[in-house]
């Protein structure tokens, strides 16, 4: 996999030399808009409110609207204005504990790989930051876009996990919270019970994208045997009601018993 991005992790003044590489990868099957008749791509062309004419790419600038149907126009030189220095650095700020933080405002991880010369100042950053519990805040530009970051500790490595601004979230306070608080120690009981019965240890190999791997299916049999109509899978949903907690509590305890049970049988 080649790297996308290159440079170094700097704090005081220590430099470690690192490459990025995507932690993530997410394969969505890509449509394209077709005439029905005979299955031609449609294609879209750029064309002035105003008149309906088609505009060339030359005749095109960026433009802010700052009130309905009012724009001032950017040019690149006013972009040019607002960029940060492009640094081939990830600049740590300062050092932090994890549980301070959000977990909202992670978003983006990325493999950091030690490059040649580095090697002892990356360990040693790796293993201190395991010990004393701490990420690193850090400030980096990839792509000239400037963004929020955190250097975190993994068993394999250190990791570079780009972070919203805190303004980028919205506040909590702007959505109703629950308000019931009527539930007796009973329900209570069989809510912690139903949440003991159904812990296991987290296996990531169980969990798959179901739509996915669906729609690749109907895609490769149409593929195989023509454009025929595919056959109507169930998608039944169950329509909300007013229902007895605590039966549907301990019907739920039961159940998840019953699957215990048959996952224990075919373990042995």
């Amino acid at each position: 996999m080649r790297a996308i991005w290159k440079g170094s992790i700097s704090f005081g003044l220590v430099s470690i030399p690192i490459s990025l590489f995507p932690a993530m990868k997410r394969e969505e099957l890509k449509f394209r808009l077709l005439r029905q008749s005979d299955l031609s791509p449609i294609n879209y062309k750029r064309v002035a409110e105003a008149d309906g004419k088609e505009v060339q790419w030359d005749q095109i600038v960026k433009g802010y609207e700052y009130e309905k149907g009012k724009f001032v126009a950017l040019k690149d030189e006013d972009f040019a204005r607002v960029d940060v220095e492009a640094t081939q650095t990830v600049e740590i700020i300062k050092f932090v504990g994890i549980e301070e933080i959000d977990p909202l405002l992670f978003y983006k991880p990325y493999y950091m790989q030690v490059e040649k010369g580095g090697d002892k100042a990356y360990a040693l950053l790796q293993q201190a930051l395991t010990e004393v519990g701490k990420i690193a805040i850090a400030k980096v530009v990839i792509k000239t876009r400037q963004h929020l970051a955190a250097v975190k500790p993994q068993p394999s490595g250190l990791m570079l996990e780009l972070m919203h601004f805190p303004e980028e979230l919205i506040d909590s306070s702007e959505f109703k919270p629950p308000t019931a608080k009527d539930f007796g120690k009973a329900e209570m009981a069989m809510a912690k019970q139903l949440i003991a019965s159904m812990s296991d240890k987290w296996h990531p190999e169980m969990f798959h994208d179901d739509y996915q791997e669906l729609l690749q299916k109907i895609v490769d049999e149409k593929i195989h045997a023509g454009d025929k109509t595919a056959p109507k899978t169930s998608n039944s949903r169950r329509s909300a009601k007013v229902i007895d907690l605590a039966s549907v509590l301990q019907q739920s305890i039961e159940n998840a018993r019953g699957k215990s049970k048959s996952r224990t049988k075919k373990a042995a």
